[in-house]
């Protein structure tokens, strides 16, 4: 994908250009957004990955770990009972094995959407007695869902260490 480098020199990588089908562009915008994520943590030091920037406790490592969890949820039918502790990481995981588990997350939600050829249909589920939204649903709120922590993503890691750009 092309990058453009405005006068303050920060590097940029625009919004995809998909096709013309609905699937394509959903899918186009969510891989765009999970790839920025991955990006913003993959690398970022410790200990300041995992330490809280804002009074809510949030945190950069924390915000890809939360992802997982709502990628496996969405898409591979997974239970969470406790989503607020999913924005916290192991303290034994580092960043490369958080970064890791989400791309793994990720490459087995996009094997489950390869199979989806009905935007109105369910998700498929692993277990079938669960309700599920449809496959647009879920893509639209996983955009919504990334690119809500793509953008605290951006802020947490240029206070880091001044990483600013996709």
């Amino acid at each position: 994908m092309p990058s453009t480098t405005p006068r303050n020199g920060r590097r940029d990588t625009p919004p995809p250009r998909t096709g013309n089908d609905e699937t394509e562009v959903l899918r186009g915008f969510l891989d765009y957004l999970r790839t920025s994520i991955a990006a913003k943590v993959d690398g970022a030091p410790e200990p300041q990955v995992r330490t809280a920037a804002v009074p809510s406790g949030t945190n950069l490592l924390g915000l890809l770990n939360h992802l997982t969890f709502v990628e496996r949820s969405m898409f591979l039918g997974d239970d969470v009972t406790d989503w607020q502790a999913t924005f916290r990481a192991a303290p034994a995981d580092s960043v490369a094995d958080v970064v890791a588990r989400y791309r793994d997350a990720v490459e087995r939600a996009n094997d489950v959407l390869d199979g989806c050829t009905d935007l109105g249909a369910p998700v498929p589920r692993l277990r079938p007695d669960r309700p599920a939204p449809s496959v647009r649903w879920a893509l639209t709120h996983m955009i919504e869902e990334t690119g809500r922590h793509a953008g605290h993503a951006d802020i947490l890691r240029e206070l880091i260490d001044g990483a600013a750009g996709r």
